[in-house]
């Protein structure tokens, strides 16, 4: 089999030139749903028979305070469905805070077909700092949809584009679970055909995948 360098599209992989997904993506038509407004609880007064020592009422109490092991979050079989021929290890990608934010990324080319999945977790200080930075991320991506039932709120988006007539599709989901953000990366291309793969494969492969890291997540919980 002949060698394939990859085109430069993959290498600027993070930042493509967005090209919208196809009109009929079920998702898109769907407009993001509101997240449900926190409940507020007015902080206990102080009575001057509390100690000077007790705790302050305001402290914020945070579901979540270390990152999960990213690269066991993904069941192997789904590794590889998603990714032929990746090593189902994973690679986790160095953090300058491996407590609070933590990525592991998969690729492999089998034959002609090129796969590249990622899965990130960012621990917050609190569900309305989390929930600040995942409208943050929105803001940034256009098209796509809400992804029901996944965590406290979560976002799907699928893009193309297209570098040296080699097609490459990728889709991003955004999933908030109370103090922390769940981000997964999906991208495939066809090296022979120069066509990148569906919508439709990209996306569910792209939420199947973070329902297993936020169903990871909630296990490594406490």
């Amino acid at each position: 089999m002949r060698s394939l360098p990859l085109p430069l599209a993959l290498t600027a992989r993070l930042s493509p030139v967005v090209v919208l997904a196809a009109a009929g993506w079920a998702l898109s038509s769907g407009p993001l749903a509101a997240p449900q407004a926190a409940e507020h609880k007015p902080a206990e007064e102080k009575t001057e028979t509390q100690s000077a020592s007790a705790p302050s009422t305001s402290t914020v109490s945070k579901a979540y305070s270390a990152a999960p092991a990213p690269c066991g979050s993904i069941a192997k079989k789904t590794l590889e469905s998603l990714v032929p021929g990746a090593k189902t290890a994973g690679k986790e990608i160095p953090s300058t805070d491996s407590e609070l934010r933590r990525t592991c990324s998969w690729n492999a080319l089998k034959g002609y077909d090129y796969r590249w999945l990622d899965v990130s977790y960012e621990v917050m200080e609190s569900d309305d700092a989390a929930q600040k930075s995942y409208e943050a991320h929105l803001d940034k991506k256009s098209g796509g949809g809400a992804v029901p039932g996944l965590g406290d709120s979560a976002y799907s988006v699928v893009n193309l584009t297209t570098e040296d007539k080699q097609e490459t599709r990728e889709g991003v989901v955004i999933a908030r679970a109370s103090n922390a953000l769940v981000m997964i990366t999906y991208n495939g291309s066809d090296f022979e055909s120069k066509k990148a793969p569906s919508t439709d494969t990209i996306n569910k492969g792209a939420i199947k995948a973070a329902k297993e890291a936020v169903a990871a997540l909630e296990s490594d919980k406490g």
